[in-house]
């Protein structure tokens, strides 16, 4: 099985370094995923979900590092929710940088979300940079809870397919909490 994970992390990681798209599974649902800091990566994510680029997406991180290489100020509050966190928890953070200004909202605030799951994981250890994650569906359809559920269209769309996890039941979207740098929290999605 790590052999497989290395393989696709080596493959993914070739297709995203040259801008391409990949279909990838994450730590919740089926992902479509670029180079966060690639905003013409980005625009084709907007572009194959049939998605205004006012709605933001969420990104990928999978450390401290990274998270403060995006983000100058992280409320204290932020890293006890992502300690405390039982399920994957989004968290929508003030002030974002250094990431493509197609994936920032128009308040300047970006989702991020801190992943264990091993292929994501890997996959940023070896780009170095934060990974765009957005659920593999067109704009406005349900999101698909499995591989087989994915449209054909967003499959044939991407540069890459991910051969992981194909036969899992994805697990609910993640939990999303919006805290601004004045300390609100404000759930957003349960």
């Amino acid at each position: 099985m790590n052999q497989d994970i290395n393989i696709e992390v080596h493959n993914a990681y070739e297709v995203i370094k040259e801008g391409g798209i990949i279909l990838y599974p994450t730590d919740t649902v089926w992902g479509i995923g670029c180079d966060a800091t690639n905003p013409d990566a980005v625009a084709k994510i907007y572009k194959l979900k049939q998605r205004a680029e006012t709605q933001s997406m969420i990104v990928l991180m999978n450390g401290e590092k990274m998270i403060y290489n995006v983000f100058k100020n992280v409320p204290e509050v932020a890293w006890q929710i992502m300690d405390l966190s039982e399920k994957p928890t989004t968290l929508i953070l003030d002030e974002a940088r250094n990431v493509a200004h197609n994936i920032i909202a128009a308040d300047k605030s970006l989702g991020i979300r801190l992943v264990k799951e091993p292929f994501c994981f890997k996959l940023m250890e070896r780009m170095k940079k934060p990974l765009v994650s957005t659920s593999a569906n067109i704009s406005g359809q349900p999101t698909p809870i499995s591989f087989k559920d994915i449209n054909p269209e967003i499959i044939k769309g991407v540069d890459y397919v991910v051969k992981l996890n194909q036969d899992k039941i994805a697990g609910k979207p993640s939990t999303i909490i919006k805290l601004t740098n004045d300390s609100q929290v404000k759930v957003i999605r349960k």
